[in-house]
C-alpha cells in the first residue's frame, strides 16, 4: 500500500487542518464540518491526478473541441456517520460518483476493543475506482472490516482509502491488510499514536461529535 501524506506538503490544507485541530474553532460546528469539506475537496484533486483519463469530442456553441476527462467509475464510500460531512466534499469533486454507506461502530467500554458493522447500501462496484472515505484512521479496525462489507457488492478495480488524521498503529494495520501498491492511503496527518481509549492522540476528538452533536 503506498502512503501519501499531504500534510507534509505546505499548502492549505494545513490551515483547515490547524482549524479542525483547535478546540476554539471546533465549538462552531458548521465551520468543524466545511473544514472536513475543505481538506476533502483538496485530496479529491490530488486524487484525481492518478485517474485514468481519454480525450473526448466536446461540441461548443463556436466548433467541437477535444478535452481529456475521466475514464474512471467512481464510487465514494463512506463509515456513518462521521464521514458524513468528509463524503460531501468528494462529491463536491467528483460530481458524476456514486455513493457507497456503511454503518461501523466500536464498542465503548469494552476492554478489547470490538468492532461492529451494521447497514449498508451499496451501488454495484465490480470494476469501478473505489474511494473509501472516512475522517479518522485509529486502529484501522473499522475501515479494515468495512470494506470487507462493502466487497459483497463487488470487487473494485482500484482502491483509494482517504482519511483526515491516521494514527501509526492504524496505518500499519492497513499496510498489513491491502500489502499491494495497487492501494493508495491518502492523509493530511499522521499523529505518533492512540491512547488506552484508542483514541488519536494529538488528533482532534471525535468527528462525529463535532459535526453532529453529541451521542446519547
Amino acid at each position: 500500500m503506498k502512503v501519501i501524506n499531504l500534510g507534509e506538503y505546505s499548502s492549505v490544507i494545513n490551515s483547515y487542518m490547524a482549524q479542525l485541530r483547535d478546540t476554539q474553532v471546533q465549538v462552531n460546528r458548521p465551520l468543524f464540518r466545511r473544514n472536513l469539506e475543505r481538506v476533502a475537496r483538496a485530496m479529491a484533486y490530488e486524487v484525481s491526478r492518478t485517474l485514468d483519463y481519454s480525450e473526448k469530442e466536446v461540441r461548443t456553441p463556436l466548433g467541437i473541441k477535444r478535452v481529456p476527462t475521466c475514464d474512471d467509475h467512481i464510487v465514494v464510500g463512506t463509515v456513518l456517520r462521521a464521514g458524513l460531512a468528509f463524503h460531501q466534499g468528494f462529491l463536491d469533486t467528483f460530481d458524476q460518483a456514486d455513493s457507497a454507506f456503511v454503518a461501523a461502530y466500536r464498542e465503548e467500554g469494552a476492554g478489547e476493543l470490538k468492532i461492529h458493522v451494521e447497514y449498508m447500501a451499496a451501488p454495484d462496484l465490480n470494476g469501478c475506482t473505489f474511494l473509501l472515505v472516512d475522517p479518522m484512521l485509529a486502529t484501522g479496525g473499522s475501515l479494515d472490516l468495512s470494506y470487507q462489507a462493502f466487497l459483497k457488492h463487488g470487487t473494485p478495480r482500484k482502491l483509494h482509502i482517504c482519511c483526515v488524521i491516521a494514527a501509526q498503529q492504524g496505518i500499519d494495520r492497513l499496510q498489513q491488510a491491502f500489502p499491494s501498491d495497487d492501494v493508495t492511503l491518502w492523509l493530511a496527518g499522521i499523529d505518533p499514536q492512540l491512547n488506552a481509549d484508542s483514541y488519536i492522540v494529538p488528533g482532534l476528538g471525535d468527528a462525529g461529535d463535532l459535526s453532529f452533536g453529541p451521542k446519547l
